[in-house]
Parts: structure tokens; C-alpha cells; sequence
């Protein structure tokens, strides 16, 4: 089987109302859905996406300017791809959008492979598990009032999650009320994570995580900038409270440097930065090797197969941001989601729903 085509289709995915962290206010999604056609009729499928639609253009560009070192290929060659796509980056670097651009194209190529061999990702990977616990991610947002944060919070419990989580300022006059409204909320046996967005200063987060530990937050996610793992480490050795992080980095490389560095206990690969499923299956395999947790990053539909394979996963960032564009929906039991054995990603593009919301 060889690869015969790319295929591009721009989305917009609105939402009913925006919601905002500490960086950024999102009013809707722009997606970009990746279609690579094969000689036997087979049909492999990703997604990549951006919280800024000016910047759709960028990742659709970037995707078609790696056509080449997919098309004629075997799906099974996705380390010969990789290698490939590796070299064409050179010149413009190793990380940000021509990493995105071999991510599309690389959680393609495995979604090829798993269809054509009637196999799910995680198990052509390894599958350690069929189910995991989900946290919901999908809410709690800086720019909801208390009294919404509360009744939201109350909400994710009585549906069957077992953890949430918060967006936070990043100051201890607003973050803790928000903090006691929704432990309120939740009770004690409903864990509750934060997420500082990369907004805070060192001392200011290791003045505001001490107060959250004794409150028992499960986790402090992103509480510096992401490019400043110097930083991340110093909170995290400070607070006896697990820091989370990852989101930003790219490949291996980057998250080698965030273990050595001590940056992060508990690491959070998002499979469009980190480089697809091959850069993601070694990342797992470096939280093994150095013992760390690790959680995923957005898009859950895909992650599932990444954390069935991974040794040390804990949890699924669980959201319904994407679940518009697939025919299947993940199977949620008590808080726990299902891994879905059917082959490659699990899931796939709605044609309706692609055509109503392409733009």
C-alpha cells in the first residue's frame, strides 16, 4: 500500500459561549482535518488545531510543505517518514509549527497502519491498559464567576468524574475563594487540579502553591512559563505538591531536558506539539525510564491509544471540544474512560459534520 494523496479540510468549531484562562480568551476553534488516500482505497485521518484562526493558515501550509515526504510512501514507514520529515525541518527548526506540520501527518500515517492491519493504535504500540480515569477539563474557566465555578464543579462530580480542573489568575486573593467554592462543591473525595497557564513568577507561585497543598490540590499545572524550565524546577522542588507540565514542549528532546531538569513530576505530552505517535511512544517510554507520571494534553480521542501503551499514565484530560467531528463518542463509566479497540485512532471524521462546519 502506498500513500497517493493529501488531503486538507479547514474547520471552525464554534462554541455557545467564550471561555479564557490566564493567557488567552477563546471564542471558537479552528481545526484542520488531514486526509492521506492510499492505492487501496484506505483512508487515514488526524487533526490538528489552533485557539487563533489567523494561524490555520500556518498549520495547513506547514502540513502541505512535508507532501512530499509522505506521498508514495508505505504506512508502515513511519520511522523512514519521520527521519525524512526530521531533515526537511532543518532550516526553519525544531519545534513549533514544523513540528505540528509532521504530527498531522504522522498520527495519519499510524491511523493507516492500524486500519489496514485491523488494529488500534495502542495495540500495535503495546496496549498496558483498556481504561483510564478522566479528568474533566472542559470547564472551570478564569472567566466564570464563583457561584458558576461551584454549580459547573458540581456538576463534573455528579456525571462520574473523579477530578477536575481550574484555571487560576495566578493571585491568592482571587485563586484561593475560587479554590474553597469548588472543594465545597466537589467534596473531599473529588480530586481538584489547577492550571496557572504559564502566568506566575516563581515566588508568587511557590507562595500561592504552599496555600494550595495545604488545601490538598492533587496537582499545580504550567505555574511558569513553559520555556523557562529553570524556573518550573525551582517551584517544584519548593512545594511538596506535584507540579504538571509539558504541554509546550516538542519531541523527546525537549522532555528529556524537562526530566534531567527535574522541571515537572508529572509529565503532560499534547500530541500535536510533541511530535504524533512516534515522538509520543518514546516520551512514554523516557517517563518510564525516568519514573515519572504522565497525563496527555488535549485531544482525547487520539490520546487514549497513546496512554493504553504508556507505562506510567495516570489520566486523560477529558473536554468535548473535538467530539463534533467523529462518528464514535468515548465511552465514560464512573469517571473512567474506555480505550476503544477498533483500528487506528478509534475514531473518525463525520463527513456531515466536516461539511457543516468547513468554512
Amino acid at each position: 500500500m502506498k500513500v497517493t494523496a493529501l488531503r486538507t479540510v479547514p474547520l471552525r468549531i464554534p462554541l455557545e459561549k467564550p471561555i479564557g484562562n490566564a493567557t488567552v480568551t477563546i471564542e471558537n476553534f479552528s481545526c484542520l482535518a488531514i486526509f492521506l488516500d492510499t492505492d487501496e482505497g484506505i483512508v487515514g485521518e488526524n487533526l490538528i488545531f489552533t485557539i487563533r484562526p489567523e494561524q490555520l493558515k500556518l498549520l495547513d501550509a506547514m502540513v502541505h510543505v512535508l507532501e512530499a515526504a509522505v506521498i508514495g510512501r508505505d504506512p508502515n514507514e513511519t520511522e523512514a517518514f519521520w527521519k525524512d520529515a526530521w531533515r526537511r525541518i532543518n532550516f526553519i527548526g525544531f519545534a513549533g509549527v514544523s513540528i505540528m506540520g509532521i504530527s498531522a501527518l504522522d498520527g495519519a500515517l499510524w491511523d493507516l497502519r492500524g486500519k489496514a492491519c485491523g488494529l488500534s493504535i495502542g495495540d500495535m504500540l503495546g496496549t498496558a491498559r483498556r481504561s483510564i480515569k478522566a479528568y474533566a477539563s472542559g470547564g472551570l474557566w478564569l472567566t466564570q464567576t464563583v457561584s458558576e465555578l461551584a454549580a459547573e464543579a458540581e456538576s463534573f462530580a455528579l456525571q462520574g468524574f473523579g477530578a477536575m480542573k481550574l484555571r487560576l489568575a495566578g493571585h491568592v486573593d482571587v485563586d484561593l475563594p475560587r479554590i474553597a467554592a469548588v472543594q465545597k462543591a466537589i467534596g473531599l473525595k473529588v480530586d481538584l487540579m489547577v492550571d496557572a497557564n504559564q502566568g506566575m513568577e516563581t515566588g508568587a507561585a511557590i507562595k500561592l502553591g504552599r496555600r494550595m497543598q495545604d488545601l490538598g490540590v492533587t496537582w499545580f499545572e504550567e505555574p511558569s512559563p513553559a520555556h523557562d524550565l529553570e524556573a518550573s524546577a525551582a517551584i517544584a522542588a519548593a512545594l511538596d505538591m506535584p507540579v504538571a507540565s509539558g504541554e509546550n514542549e516538542y519531541t523527546r528532546y525537549g522532555f528529556k531536558r524537562m526530566l534531567d531538569l527535574r522541571a515537572a513530576d508529572i509529565i503532560m505530552p499534547d500530541l500535536q506539539r510533541v511530535g504524533g505517535v512516534s515522538e509520543f511512544a518514546k516520551v512514554n517510554a523516557l517517563a518510564a525510564t525516568y519514573g515519572v507520571p504522565l497525563s496527555s494534553h488535549l485531544f482525547p480521542e487520539q490520546s487514549l491509544q497513546l496512554l493504553a501503551s504508556a507505562p506510567t499514565a495516570i489520566s486523560l484530560e477529558h473536554l468535548g471540544w473535538f467530539a463534533p467531528l467523529y462518528n464514535e463518542t468515548i465511552e465514560l463509566e464512573k469517571g473512567v474512560a474506555n480505550i476503544p479497540d477498533r483500528p487506528g485512532w478509534g475514531f473518525t471524521f463525520d463527513k456531515a459534520a466536516l461539511k457543516r462546519l468547513a468554512f
